[in-house]
């Protein structure tokens, strides 16, 4: 070969080499090159492929146009320049290599291999496939080294960034909460150090903008570098107040990293990521940065949504446990004084005269009070809540208004033994809506003496800082502290509280708290449990807090207080001393201690002293009575003397109706006497609630006289003759049956509800993650085909085989679908020729499979009714399966025999054998050939599906597996 030849074909390379002082390189002058140099050469350079030659002692080097861009800054200095100086950084990796290549002749293969090379200031991480090839010379010894090269730098980061993103969305789409899914990311994104040295994750708080430490990878939570809180104007070492992707240079390297680059967690927060050293600011890992973000983002705001779909549902729930308790306290308020009022009306018409009078009409009035305030009450709550209140604010004198609402509640708080201070300050003029302020003040004094027992109640009204000051104060039972919060809210009523009665809506101090709002002001309270109470209303002074269309101009005479009646007539029915001296008469005497007494006696138990005396005027005509408040008394009298039948309302004090009842049932020396529960809770649940804890009898409030005569009759009658008992003892035993069946029949409903919601689970937690794979790996082929030109044929396979993949899941999730939910697989039966459609899926598998053997044995014209299109997916299914986990170097084999009744399909393979233990197991769904060497995933429900298929038909299928012969699947199908 000529001297000019050995460059031709190389271009502007082949023109830079002829000017090379060839002698002042370790090759020395061209014209003593060995033939073999100057041939390799000429086809080094004429080659569009990479290719570099490393030549002698000196392993000089040598390479074509294609190679330069591999050098970077070192090209064209590099020509002809010992190769291990010109690739110093790397040369502890390459020189054992291209040494053995010289001295053993044996040519090397690499694939994929890091090598971390300086083609600019900085190393980078780089990845190449590459063969070192022994070059001869005419000696036949080794004279140097051939190496054809391919960088796969993109391609591999591409994958490795793409393992990291579908585990954080498999992964973070499992959490619940925000704080899990960053937790979850953090834990993923600190397993890839190579892309993300180290991360944290913040999230904002909404209020007040301050970012809290959610996850940390790689760096020390809590440290200078990585704060728990950053609140507006901290100073962080990375910019944060720039809102979008921004760089920044740490001066101190975290993990290796110096720079870190700050993305934002869509509407939630913001993601601090370490910059790996090695890897370039390229387009690619800046778009790796913005899946990363978007992943996050995604997964966080889903957890957001589901949190506040929790908790909507979570307040929906609080709002129907307060709609329940509500209607419940309501029903219980309205039926007990429509029974005083209803019941002695009855008798009076069912008596000769037909008239109300006596302490039947002071009780039947004293209940339409009570029913009108509690009209009153509620419509004016509902009007607030509405927001149609008409409030008319009047010019007032407050000190002389609250006093005299004070003084009328004077005698009932003196009548409880209980001291009352009233302390009036002189005020200005205050302009208040007067019964809102009557309501006020009468709900605060009924409150404190509904809960004080002993010591004092005080009132008292002065002017503070512009502000009127309502106090009330008490020495009652007071308040736990964890109930304090609650006091105001709606319907809430504090559970085991010891008070003077257990009536009440439970929307008084919330209609307090609306009605002080009104106003412009605001209430607060303290309270101490067993020290108690204080509420502290304070309103603004003068009009200009209030609404001008709504005050009054002139101010009328002050009136007398119109609505304290009710108030105070309910109060004094709470003391025992206001009794009717009737219920005292009708418990004493000598006679009714002695046990021999003729007539039987019945113990009442009720809170409200009015329906007490109703109950026991009514009853003492036939039967012995005594009456007592609330249920502990109740059971202290029953020790004392045993009663003959127990009457007791459900609602009250210190220990209510159910709690009486469990105490009797529990004590074996009364659990025999007949409880018949009074309540307001109509309905047959309620009903049923009653005579399951072990009530005899349920009498739902409004009553007549004669329906209770009649209960109480039937009761005691029953207790006091044995075969009545017997009677009894079978009807409750009836009971208990009907009920035993009931609770079976609810057993087997939750059974099914609970197996209803592990599917929903499991269809769920596939929807989330195995068919968000396929999508981001059609995601990130497709932006690899718009970029790539030289990664298209790849890619597209990839988007193919992806989708291919997820159209099987969505097949495979519908038919689970219809199996679980319709009941079974639906066929569409028509007349087919089965060895043909076996044949057309073989032959499918054989185009997509080349490099495998699939051998057939197919019974020509075997025919009968079946649905093609779904025994085509069983044969896909089992044929699918033996080539995931059969031998590749072992043939599959599929056979096809017709029988008398029924033709056979059987499907070998060769490979791992499946384990004894999963083989019962094997068709349930989402069982996956979890240790057979498959790499492939799926959701589990091929063969799930195969067998459903196949037993749609009235089939059978069968699998025997062992390592000597291999797997075997045999499906049996009728011929029709």
């Amino acid at each position: 070969m000529r001297l000019d030849d050995v460059f031709a074909g190389g271009g502007s390379l082949g023109v830079r080499m002829r000017e090379v002082d060839w002698a002042s390189t370790p090759l020395g002058p061209i014209e003593s090159w060995p033939q073999s140099l100057r041939t390799s050469l000429s086809i080094c350079l004429s080659s569009r492929f990479p290719i570099v030659l490393f030549w002698g002692p000196e392993l000089a080097l040598l390479y074509n146009q294609a190679y330069a861009p591999l050098l970077g800054k070192k090209h064209p200095r590099s020509i002809g320049q010992p190769g291990l100086v010109v690739w110093s950084e790397i040369r502890d990796v390459i020189e054992p290599m291209l040494r053995g290549v010289m001295r053993t002749g044996e040519a090397t293969w690499s694939e994929d291999l890091m090598l971390a090379i300086r083609r600019g200031e900085n190393p980078e991480e780089s990845y190449f496939t590459f063969t070192y090839s022994p070059i001869r010379v005419e000696s036949g010894g080794v004279g140097g080294v051939f190496c054809a090269v391919v960088e796969t730098t993109e391609r591999v980061l591409e994958e490795r960034r793409l393992r990291l993103l579908n585990a954080l969305a498999g992964t973070t789409s499992k959490a619940s909460s925000a704080r899990d899914v960053c937790a979850e990311a953090a834990a993923k994104i600190a397993q890839a150090r190579e892309d993300v040295p180290f991360a944290l994750l913040y999230l904002r708080d909404e209020a007040s903008s301050t970012l809290e430490l959610a996850g940390a990878a790689n760096i020390e939570p809590g440290t200078e570098l990585s704060p728990r809180l950053i609140r507006p104007g901290d100073r962080t070492p990375w910019p944060l107040e720039k809102g979008g992707r921004a760089i920044a240079r740490l001066e101190a390297p975290i993990a290796g990293a110096s720079e870190v680059v700050v993305l934002p967690i869509e509407r939630a927060g913001v993601i601090v990521a370490g910059l790996s050293p090695l890897l370039s600011n390229s387009p690619s890992y800046e778009r790796f940065h913005t899946l990363l973000a978007a992943g996050i983002s995604q997964a966080v705001n889903n957890a957001v949504a589901y949190e506040q779909e929790r908790r909507r549902a979570e307040a929906l729930a609080e709002i129907d446990r307060a709609k329940t308790a509500f209607f419940s306290n309501v029903s219980h308020e309205f039926r007990t004084p429509l029974s005083l009022i209803l019941g002695p009306m009855e008798d009076a018409l069912a008596a000769a005269g037909g008239g109300l009078d006596g302490e039947n009409l002071r009780t039947a009035h004293r209940n339409v009070l009570r029913l009108s305030k509690l009209v009153n009450t509620l419509l004016d709550f509902s009007r607030i809540e509405a927001g149609r209140a008409q409030a008319a604010y009047e010019r007032t004198d407050l000190t002389a208004f609250t006093g005299e609402l004070a003084s009328v509640f004077r005698s009932a708080i003196e009548h409880a033994g209980l001291r009352f201070l009233v302390e009036m300050a002189p005020t200005p003029a205050a302009y208040v809506d007067r019964d809102m302020w009557e309501k006020i003040v009468l709900n605060l004094l009924s409150n404190a003496l509904k809960f004080t027992f002993t010591g004092e109640i005080s009132i008292s009204l002065r002017a503070e800082d512009g502000d009127l000051v309502l106090v009330v104060r008490d020495t009652g039972t007071g308040v736990p502290a964890a109930e304090v919060p609650h006091l105001f809210e709606r319907f809430h009523r504090v559970r085991g509280a010891r008070a003077r009665t257990h009536e009440g809506s439970g929307i008084g101090l919330a209609l307090v708290s609306d009605l002080v709002k009104l106003h412009g002001g605001k209430i607060r309270v303290d309270s101490e449990e067993d020290r108690g109470t204080m509420f502290e209303v304070r309103i603004p002074g003068g009009v200009d807090h209030l609404p001008k269309d709504r005050v009054v101009a002139e101010s009328s005479p002050t009136r007398a207080v119109r609505g304290a009646a009710p108030y105070v007539a309910e109060a004094l029915r709470w003391l025992p001393g206001t009794e009717a001296q009737a219920v005292a008469a009708s418990s004493a005497g000598g006679a009714r201690q002695d046990p021999a007494y003729a007539r039987e006696r019945i113990l009442l138990a009720d809170d409200n002293a009015d329906m007490r005396d109703y109950l026991t005027r009514l009853l003492r005509e036939r039967w012995d009575v005594e009456a007592v408040g609330d249920g502990r008394a109740a059971l202290e009298a029953m020790r004392r003397w045993r009663p003959h039948l127990v009457l007791s309302d459900v609602m009250m004090p210190e220990l209510d109706g159910f709690g009486l009842l469990r105490a009797v049932r529990g004590d074996d020396t009364l659990k025999e006497i007949p409880v018949i529960l009074l309540s307001a809770r109509a309905g047959q649940e309620a009903t049923e609630e009653g005579l399951r804890a072990g009530a005899d009898d349920y009498l739902v409030k409004p009553f007549t006289s004669r329906e209770l005569f009649a209960r109480v009759t039937a009761r005691i009658a029953s207790s006091n003759s044995t075969q009545a008992l017997k009677e009894s003892a079978t009807a409750v035993r009836q009971s208990e049956e009907r009920y035993r069946g009931l609770a079976e029949e609810r057993g087997h409903l939750v059974e099914r509800l609970e197996e209803a919601v592990r599917f929903a689970e499991q269809f769920v937690a596939i929807l989330g993650h195995d068919l968000r794979n396929p999508l981001s790996a059609i995601q990130m082929n497709a932006d690899l085909l718009k970029r790539d030109a030289k990664s298209q044929g790849r890619a597209a396979d990839r988007i193919l085989s992806s989708t291919a993949r997820m159209a099987n899941m969505v097949g495979q999730l519908l038919d689970l679908t219809r199996s679980r939910l319709a009941g079974g697989i639906a066929l569409d039966r028509k007349a087919i020729v089965l060895s043909d459609l076996v044949g057309s899926v073989i032959d499918e598998f054989r185009v997509i499979h080349p490099a495998r053997e699939i051998r057939s044995g197919l019974a020509p014209e075997l025919r009968g009714e079946w649905d093609a299109g779904r025994l085509a997916q069983v044969v896909s299914n089992l044929v699918d399966n033996a080539l995931q986990y059969g031998d590749r170097s072992r043939p599959i084999e599929v056979r096809l025999a017709g029988r008398e009744a029924e033709a056979v399909l059987d499907v070998h393979s060769f490979g791992p054998p499946i384990a004894p233990e999963l083989i019962p197991v094997l068709f349930d769904p989402y069982r996956r050939g979890d240790g057979r060497g498959s790499r492939r995933k799926g959701l589990g429900l091929g063969l799930f599906i195969t067998r459903q298929i196949v037993t749609a038909h009235g089939g059978t299928i069968d699998v025997t597996s062992d390592a000597e012969n291999g797997t075997n699947f045999v499906v049996r199908l009728p011929y029709r």
